[in-house]
């Protein structure tokens, strides 16, 4: 079998997150403990992993519900969060050629953590794309599930300090992107407005209004400028062969 076929893109979209997998069983323990504490049963805390997959929006939800708080405002507080995705999908969709079938797949499945594997990565097919999501909703159900059986018996993962883990880990994603003045003006930009705006603004928009103000300013540095055609052309010439 060819490297380049579909369960050879898998296989190294999937081992491509692993490294990320120390942030997430952590986050997923601590899911499970709260949704656990909020009076959810198992079948309905391994649904949320299953069909919402979206660690923020989860402990979001499993917190107003343990308040009481009335279904809409749940619904309303979890698109808030998510609703950062639609960059993440805006972004993706340029650089890899989906199908129509393919695009609602990745879609469901996309996180913060395979968006950034993802837009690190050089290989752009869908089996890869699909490998890096996969990898993170096993991992994530696996720590619901083993969360919620281990209950009270564990102390909260997130007082351990490994939240830290996350953010290192984008830091070394991001490095390798920026080789260039105008690349690294936007990404000091961005961290400071998404520093500036995380108490003042409410759970999910730094990141929505950032990503916005970030590109806004990278296409204002980058006004003007010419793409160098020998360069387009002999992209062409290897999308044909």
């Amino acid at each position: 079998m060819s490297p380049n076929a579909p369960a050879g893109g898998f296989k190294r979209g999937f081992w491509a997150l692993a490294p990320l997998w120390l942030g997430v069983i952590p986050f997923g323990l601590a899911f499970a403990v709260t949704a656990r504490a909020a009076g959810l049963s198992l079948l309905e805390t391994q649904a949320l992993s299953v069909f919402v997959f979206a660690g923020a929006a989860q402990l979001s939800a499993v917190g107003l519900i343990a308040v009481g708080a009335a279904g809409l405002e749940i619904v309303l507080t979890t698109l808030l969060l998510n609703v950062r995705h639609l960059l993440y999908g805006l972004s993706l969709g340029r650089v890899f050629h989906l199908t129509r079938r393919e695009r609602p797949v990745v879609a469901f499945f996309l996180t913060d953590e395979a968006f950034g594997v993802a837009a690190a990565a050089k290989e752009r097919s869908f089996a890869f794309l699909i490998g890096i999501e996969l990898s993170l909703f096993m991992m994530w159900n696996l720590a619901t599930f083993s969360g919620f059986q281990l209950g009270a018996t564990i102390p909260d993962p997130t007082k351990l300090g490994v939240d830290l883990i996350f953010p290192l880990a984008f830091i070394a994603i991001l490095v390798p992107l920026v080789r260039t003045r105008v690349e690294l003006v936007v990404a000091v930009f961005a961290g400071t407005l998404a520093f500036g705006l995380q108490h003042g603004v409410p759970s999910g928009l730094p990141i929505f209004i950032t990503g916005i103000a970030g590109s806004l300013v990278g296409a204002f540095l980058t006004r003007g400028a010419i793409a160098d055609p020998t360069i387009d052309a002999e992209a062409a010439v290897r999308e044909v062969a």
